[in-house]
């Protein structure tokens, strides 16, 4: 902390007590205000934005004359010189038909135009956010190119780029005013539903593809960044209400309604604050599948039933009646039976609801661009998460809380992220352990045999049916026999053991999972070009992050306290210009060290060049290294999820899951125990692969620990502005080695895997257990793909097209078990049409979206899934002297229902009318 410190003194003694204050508006052609408009001072990082009236202030160091060039997307760049200190300017931008010269600072950690981006970067801003057809800026984020939003719920959706796409994405960044918005015991983003309130968003920029060289580990698949506005540029009260309704054939028509206030005020040009507050309310996307993961087609009737949405039905065995009975083998024959389970209905509360709020002071000592800023952000959510299993998540709570000191050559920030699962838990192990708290699985399994055998027996020798009418018969009688008694959803005693077990952390009598995880992390960059007159663009940076695992041990081995580890890691970036400005060069480097890792090194590369008298045309290649970590799941994890027991690689938690274990009597009679001590080292030390037992020809394997994937990105493009069309097209081929990846692995009770004895029979008695490890995969691993899209004005109206195209490249012939979970369509094709001003202060939007089909591939269930077809459009008038927006709008507006995962509930469609104020 006093390293921090002195840092943080050091850098702010660089800054000069010299100030240049510049005030003005921007305005269109109409003289109508431009929120939300670039002002940056050319040639350096300095900027700030427009209010929404179009006003903004500005203050630098620099000394006149130097010029101001503004930007805003749909406009013009304007070029404004300033002569002298206190100058007020009043800037006419007029329209423009490109959005290449909109800024951007994430691609290069530095102010630039898109059009000169080393790579590939979306944005969407406040021009952005007032045209979206989606009841919400992040669901607007799948209309833009090589973007994918996977919808796990209502409240959470999942934004991915370029493959490998899952609900628990650990490939994809979220940075919310540079903080990392990952849940720290999840290990992944939950959309925004504990993130930004859409009055605060000033911007929001997506670099699709492999970042590690300037952001580290987590930026392996894409980033998505969100910048809050400024106090001191946005100040006065802004709200929106939204209200409308869903619309799903399985929940039918549900109230939906959205409420957000923004409240930020400068006392003085040195301190400012901001305060946000936003609830969302509705009903949750039902999922109501019965389709049999076993036996598609199948219904109820299949004694061995496993429905997709129904859970409890997992656990099952297979009967031997004739060993039941004494029987000779033959008599009566044995069959798989499931226990009868619960539809997802009847064990999850699908109300829906987010609640976010956050606050923060802006401290400027000097009245310059140095700023201190304290920043808390905490939010509280209700959702379905699917990951393994299905899991509600009622009353989650994460937490930020930041410090953070900067100006336009250097931040430090240091901040805490932490969560609390609130009264989540899992429904599939709520309904099993509902079941066995009701009636064991002994007890079931054996009512079920004694009621089978009889009315099999009485078919076939009292009524003549033939053995498939007698089984039918027999298992109709066996299930109602085993089910009698059976807790009712809806009566008192279903509630009273319902409500116990989810309240219970242990996953053998409950179904509650508890996280209390956080981690705390420093980062700090600084553009030292004011030192060497601008000669290039140098920047230095690094970070520091430390892990606290609290689950109470139930869901990590921590069952004697928390777990820490930590990681950190420093980079270099140098940019230059070359041949009359035409030339780009941007090389980077980073080092980063995880505490059971070697340390690795993530260079990046990358030209740009711009061509035509205009300079309306651009080129740009790259190619980097990058890597990201194994998760903290990864390493820590020590969880029965029902099918398998999940056990981390850290080598220090190999010896922490221990587990005991009844043994069968033919297992005690070869040992002479009734139970057995299983270490988690075992699942990699001493196990048969699963496949091999499948195989009928066991296997013994060692699997080796977890080590970081890695990533080589190679990435080309081309953007232009050819007469009233903005092209903009990039291809890209990825090629990974030390692909992460689970396998699963039998342990057996007693005898070493491959003694060619005492373990062979302990898999034949039954005496082992399924283990999923964490491991990486031999397999060459390729994806490429690439992005074109075209926007133009037809007359005053804006059209836009793209089309998306994502390959994997694996020999599934040598590697058939490998599990990639790329999830991606190959073909999507996007397009936009619209007019901001039909008429005066009346616009609209209209957005389609289709999807090719593709296969869904994850933990909890594959499958394909359906091309799609969606359309989603918005009509919006302003109100000036109201300072005020009203919106009516809709998603899925065709009302053709779909899902992009399997197991979710299928996504209906979403109709609001909204009033923004002040936006």
């Amino acid at each position: 902390m006093k390293k921090l410190m002195f840092v943080s003194l050091m850098l702010m003694g660089l800054a000069t007590y010299g100030q240049t204050t510049v005030q003005g508006k921007v305005v269109d052609e109409n003289n109508e205000p431009i929120p939300g408009a670039n002002v940056v001072l050319m040639g350096k990082a300095e900027g700030t934005t427009t209010d929404f009236d179009g006003n903004f202030t500005f203050n630098t160091d620099e000394e006149p004359p130097f010029q101001l060039q503004i930007s805003s997307i749909g406009f013009s760049n304007f070029t404004a010189n300033v002569t002298s200190n206190n100058q007020t300017l009043t800037i006419t931008l007029s329209e423009s038909n490109t959005m290449l010269d909109e800024i951007v600072i994430s691609a290069s950690r530095t102010p630039e135009r898109i059009f000169e981006s080393p790579v590939s970067v979306e944005r969407f801003g406040l021009r952005e956010i007032k045209n979206t057809t989606a009841e919400s800026f992040y669901g607007g984020l799948q209309n833009l190119k090589g973007v994918d939003i996977n919808t796990n719920s209502l409240t959470f959706q999942s934004v991915n780029t370029r493959g490998f796409a899952t609900f628990a994405n650990n490939r994809f960044l979220q940075l919310v005013d540079g903080m990392d918005n990952t849940a720290p015991g999840l290990n992944f983003v939950l959309g925004n539903l504990v993130g930004m309130s859409e009055l605060d968003v000033q911007s929001v920029e997506i670099l699709p593809g492999a970042s590690s060289a300037l952001y580290g580990a987590g930026a392996f698949n894409g980033i998505l960044f969100m910048t809050s506005k400024n106090p001191f540029d946005f100040q006065g009260i802004s709200a929106y209400f939204k209200a409308g309704f869903t619309d799903q054939e399985a929940a039918g028509s549900n109230f939906y309604k959205d409420f957000g206030v923004r409240a930020a005020h400068a006392f003085s040009d040195k301190l400012a604050v901001k305060a946000n507050l936003s609830v969302l309310n509705g009903e949750d996307w039902h999922a109501n599948s019965r389709v049999d993961l076993n036996n598609p087609g199948a219904d109820r009737s299949n004694p061995a039933y496993d429905g997709l949405n129904v859970y409890g039905d997992e656990v099952s065995t297979v009967l031997d009646f004739d060993a039941a009975a004494g029987f000779p083998t033959g008599t009566v024959g044995s069959a798989t039976i499931s226990r009868t389970g619960y539809d997802e209905a009847d064990l999850a509360n699908y109300n829906a609801e987010s609640v976010k709020a956050d606050f923060a002071l802006y401290y400027r000592p000097f009245a310059d661009d140095l700023e201190v800023i304290l920043n808390s952000r905490i939010g509280r959510g209700t959702t379905i998460y699917q990951g393994a299993n299905r899991y509600a998540v009622a009353g989650f709570t994460m937490q930020q809380h930041k410090l953070e000191i900067k100006n336009d050559n250097f931040f430090v920030r240091g901040y805490i992220v932490s969560e609390n699962s609130g009264d989540a838990y899992d429904t599939r192990f709520a309904a099993i352990n509902v079941n066995r708290a009701w009636k064991s699985d002994t007890q079931w399994f054996t009512d079920y045999a004694g009621a089978y055998i009889p009315t099999y027996l009485g078919g076939i020798q009292g009524a003549g049916l033939t053995p498939e009418q007698a089984s039918a018969q027999a298992h109709v009688a066996g299930r109602q026999a085993a089910d009698q008694g059976r807790l009712i959803p809806g009566t008192a005693a279903f509630e009273s053991t319902f409500n116990r077990v989810i309240n219970d952390g242990d996953l053998t009598t409950g179904a509650k999972f508890i996280d209390k995880t956080k981690f705390r992390h420093v980062n700090g960059n600084y553009n030292i070009a004011h030192l060497i007159d601008d000669w290039a663009d140098i920047q230095l940076g690094g970070s520091f992050r430390e892990y606290e695992l609290n689950s109470q041990g139930t869901i990590f081995t921590d069952i004697d306290g928390p777990i820490t580890y930590n990681e950190y890691g420093a980079y270099l970036q140098v940019q230059k210009k070359f041949l009359d400005d035409r030339l780009k060069f941007t090389g980077s480097a980073r080092y980063d060290k995880n505490e059971f890792f070697d340390g690795f090194l993530s260079p990046r590369v990358s030209f740009a060049y711009t061509l035509g008298e205009e300079r309306n045309h651009n080129l740009r290649v790259s190619v980097q290294q990058g890597f990201r970590n194994p998760t903290t799941q990864d390493l820590f994890i020590g969880l029965n999820a029902g099918r398998a027991i999940l056990v981390g690689s850290a080598p220090d938690n190999l010896d922490r899951d221990v587990r005991t274990f009844e043994v069968s009597e033919s297992g005690q009679a070869l040992t002479g125990q009734s139970t057995v001590q299983i270490v988690g080292r075992a699942a990699y030390e001493n196990a048969y692969s699963t496949s091999s037992l499948q195989a009928g020809a066991p296997e013994a394997v060692n699997t080796p620990l977890v080590q970081p994937e890695e990533i080589t990105a190679f990435e080309a493009g081309y953007r232009a502005q050819v007469g009233r069309f903005t092209i903009d097209l990039s291809g890209y081929y990825n090629s990974y080695t030390n692909f992460l990846a689970n396998t699963t692995t039998a342990v057996p009770f007693y005898g070493e895997a491959g003694d060619g004895g005492l373990s062979l029979l302990a898999l034949q008695n039954g005496d082992f257990q399924v283990y999923q490890t964490y491991t990486n995969s031999e397999a060459d691993i390729n994806s490429y793909g690439g992005t074109v899209g075209v926007d133009t004005k037809l007359g005053n109206f804006d059209l836009g097209v793209n089309y998306t195209f994502a390959e994997l490249d694996i020999d599934e012939g040598r590697y058939p078990d490998l599990r990639t979970n790329f999830n991606t369509p190959k073909h999507k094709v996007k397009a936009s049409f619209g007019n901001a001003e039909l008429f005066k202060n009346f616009g609209f939007n209209v957005n389609y979206r289709w999807s090719d089909s593709y296969f869904w591939e994850a933990s909890f269930a594959d499958g394909d899934i359906p091309a799609f077809t969606v359309l989603d459009a918005q009509i919006n008038y302003s109100v000036p002297s109201m300072k005020s927006i009203f919106k009516l709008g809709g998603s899925n507006i065709l009302g053709d229902e779909y899902f992009t995962a399997v197991g979710t509930g299928f996504i209906g469609s979403i109709y609001y009318l909204s009033w923004t104020i002040n936006p």
